[in-house]
């Protein structure tokens, strides 16, 4: 009977862990969406319906819903967390600040969007994710060079950025733009810098160098604290163990409304049917969710050259031939990763010999080398990091062992002027003994 009630129970679960997420699978993958109101689910529809269309399952729930969790019976029940809930003091359920942290300790991705009514909780969140939002509660991000032009004159604060990170694997190769000049993302909301002890964190969008975090309802009587293109607008983190975070001080930007509308930034003749809102978005959602730059590396070989199959022990100076294949996921499938720089070690205590790896441009890196003339322990190790991609970390061990005693040349080359030495040597003596004796 026992029995029969757990099987009932995991009854539910088939489904979570049958879409969850896999190696083999990057995408296609459960998300929590985390809201402080369930209005937020229409009026951010077109970025929610990107995710789905792309093969996400987001699951809508109240963050002060009693009945949340992120895992059951020791499983997670999501591979995703997405935070829409700026102004949540407590969130309901088993989820808390701990909760969450180890959620992304386990390897799982987070989206945190922040605006002017950011609660500790969410700061904290974002404190510990490695970026520091404005400590001023009323301060907005404004600009009065780089804003974007209204009908009404306004405060500044909403932004026109266009300040992107250069990097394709991020943003994807295609320009953001809705003509032929590049279209700003609008902005509005609270600016956060980056902590500097933290280097696993990237501004993803800044502001210009005019703008200042302040109140805009009052004056300044104080320099502000952010100033610049210190002041980050989205920032993103990729942990140690690949988890990926996403960090915007605006709930805002992901509106329809944002997506939808027209910006010309000020300055600029140019006005923009669309925004570059969600083409940015959806583009760096692809990123956080592992739909790009996500690598993996499979057939780890290695052999004495001339040979195929791979041995148990190496002896010095043997010439020996490694290789190893890299793919990258492309949101559908796995294509021939291509690179040039990609380098194995052959280590023990420090790398003995190290080498870049050529590519035949289908995914399989190979290359040959000597045994150094010492013995040990080896570790053949690949350490790739690349801004953009998940790291690789990989690990071989095999001993080596030096030559046994009649494995040795039997007349050494380098030895012949000492052979001469000896045999002069005796020479001599027998040719002194000789005079020596019959001189008389």
């Amino acid at each position: 009977m026992s029995k029969l009630l757990i099987f009932l129970t995991l009854i539910p679960l088939l489904p979570i862990l049958t879409t969850s997420f896999s190696p083999e699978n990057p995408s296609g993958r459960r998300v929590l969406v985390l809201l402080d109101d369930l209005a937020l689910k229409s009026s951010h529809s077109v970025f929610f319906n990107s995710l789905q269309s792309r093969g996400f399952d987001l699951d809508f729930k109240l963050a002060d819903d009693p009945k949340i969790g992120l895992h059951r019976y020791g499983q997670y029940l999501y591979d995703g967390l997405i935070l829409f809930c700026p102004t949540t003091e407590r969130f309901g359920g088993s989820i808390d600040l701990a909760a969450i942290l180890d959620f992304v300790d386990s390897g799982h991705d987070l989206i945190i969007a922040a605006d002017s009514n950011a609660s500790d909780l969410i700061r904290e969140i974002a404190t510990e994710s490695g970026v520091d939002f404005d400590e001023d509660p009323a301060a907005l991000v404004i600009d009065h060079s780089s804003y974007a032009v209204s009908n009404t004159e306004g405060d500044h604060t909403l932004i026109a950025s266009d300040e992107y990170i250069k990097s394709d694997v991020i943003l994807g190769s295609k320009k953001i733009e809705a003509s032929a000049d590049i279209a700003p993302v609008l902005f509005q909301g609270i600016g956060h810098s980056l902590n500097p002890s933290n280097s696993l964190v990237l501004k993803v969008l800044s502001a210009s160098p005019s703008a200042y975090s302040s109140n805009p309802k009052s004056k300044l009587s104080n320099p502000p604290s952010l100033t610049g293109s210190a002041i980050s607008l989205v920032s993103i983190v990729q942990a140690r163990n690949n988890a990926r975070i996403l960090i915007s001080g605006s709930l805002s930007m992901f509106s329809n409304r944002f997506f939808r509308s027209e910006v010309q930034k000020a300055g600029s003749p140019t006005k923009h049917e669309k925004s570059g809102n969600e083409q940015f978005l959806t583009e760096l959602s692809k990123w956080v969710f592992h739909e790009r730059g996500h690598l993996k590396a499979m057939n780890v070989r290695h052999h004495k050259a001339g040979e195929a199959d791979e041995p148990t022990i190496y002896r010095v100076n043997d010439d020996l031939e490694y290789s190893v294949e890299i793919y990258e996921w492309s949101g559908a499938s796995w294509e021939p990763y291509v690179a040039d720089d990609v380098q194995v070690q052959f280590y023990m205590m420090s790398p003995y010999v190290l080498k870049n790896l050529s590519t035949d441009k289908k995914g399989s890196y190979f290359t040959a080398f000597k045994v150094p003339d010492v013995y040990g322990v080896f570790q053949f190790k690949i350490e790739y990091q690349r801004l953009g991609y998940t790291s690789l970390s990989l690990s071989k061990q095999i001993p080596v062992r030096p030559f046994k005693h009649n494995e040795y040349e039997r007349f050494i080359p380098a030895a012949y002027p000492y052979y001469g030495a000896a045999f002069s040597m005796m020479t001599g003596f027998f040719i002194f003994t000789a005079v020596h004796l019959y001189s008389k």
